[in-house]
């Protein structure tokens, strides 16, 4: 998975030159428009009132090339232009080609751009935001087999991928699924994401003071490693198209596998974050205020309804929050705080 998406030449990041939206291979919440990132600039404003400080550092994880981060800013300076003379832009990016777009597309707000590099800055305080990250990560698969719990790994025959399952690579894998409290039965299969572990301890570490705000699709373990997703949950897409094998065509599909929300809360806690929020993306946006913007155009309303109705990117995403320094602010996104679906 890693070298099938993130390769720097041969990558599925690195190659596919539109990846999200109707002329790519999976929908986002920033596809949908700009009103998404002008609900997070609401959130982050208020996240700098709460802090209090001249400057705020607005780190974005997995930026791609700086769409969301537009649209996060063209409201700022639109709407709340003292919230907007304090950022410092920061773009955490794996992919080159990527980072490289960045300043194009931030186009008028190029000059707050402070740091773009594929590693995340030290000493922020402000928010690190996170859309649709963890699910890409590399993850390890699992099967229980009749001779007990094996890893999936990929090997070659005959010029083709195929699965070999063999002993565990890591005992962090067994001792994860034990803290889950996941009792497979044999045949079943699941994904243990370390990555998402070790990534969510690292932006706690850069967190001086401040916010990280994850958003993703994902389950609590006990629906992960339950019988609802007894296949494990896997995939690839190609042009809005689930495909039936995940081996097929790497390097020209998008791999990604449903977050433990569970875990990464775990890791979060572990490494000194409160959790003020854990919540649907419906409600979440609720909070900010979705229902109460006005002048919006047509497009702009059905936008409104794929970020918010059940069963899809509304009820499927989820989102955490969790900080370091400040306290249990009532902030506005978690104002239904518990309603995790």
């Amino acid at each position: 998975m890693e070298i099938a998406l993130y390769h720097p030449e041969l990558g599925y990041y690195a190659r596919a030159a539109q990846k999200t939206g109707r002329a790519g291979d999976f929908f986002t919440s920033v596809d949908v428009g700009p009103v998404f990132g002008e609900l997070l600039a609401r959130q982050f404003a208020e996240m700098w009132r709460v802090l209090n400080s001249l400057k705020f550092d607005l780190v974005e994880a997995g930026a791609g090339s700086g769409r969301l981060a537009r649209d996060v800013l063209d409201a700022a300076q639109r709407d709340d232009p003292e919230f907007y003379s304090a950022i410092r832009l920061s773009l955490v990016e794996a992919s080159p080609a990527a980072r490289a777009d960045q300043l194009r597309v931030l186009g008028p707000h190029a000059a707050l751009l402070a740091h773009s590099s594929s590693a995340m800055p030290d000493h922020i305080e402000g928010v690190i935001y996170a859309n649709e990250l963890l699910d890409a990560l590399p993850t390890h698969a699992v099967a229980m087999t009749g001779s007990g719990l094996r890893e999936v790994f990929v090997d070659e025959v005959d010029g083709r991928f195929v699965e070999r399952f063999e002993e565990l690579s890591s005992p962090r894998i067994a001792e994860y699924l034990a803290r889950a409290g996941a009792e497979m039965r044999v045949g079943w299969r699941a994904e243990v994401n370390l990555a998402a572990e070790d990534w969510t301890k690292r932006a706690a570490e850069s967190l001086e003071r401040g916010f990280l705000v994850m958003i993703d699709y994902g389950h609590d373990e006990r629906d992960l490693y339950g019988a609802s997703h007894a296949a494990g949950t896997i995939t690839s897409y190609k042009q809005h198209s689930q495909l039936a094998d995940f081996l097929q065509e790497p390097g020209e599909t998008d791999i990604t596998a449903h977050v433990d929300l569970s875990a990464v809360t775990r890791a979060a806690e572990r490494s000194g974050l409160d959790v003020l929020a854990r919540l649907d993306q419906t409600y979440f946006l609720l909070g900010l205020g979705i229902t109460k913007l006005e002048g919006l155009s047509f497009r702009q309303r059905l936008a409104l309804k794929t970020l918010l109705l059940p069963g899809g990117l509304g009820s499927t995403h989820k989102v955490l929050i969790f900080a370091r320094g400040v306290g249990r602010p009532s902030l506005m996104g978690c104002s239904y705080r518990v309603r995790l679906t």
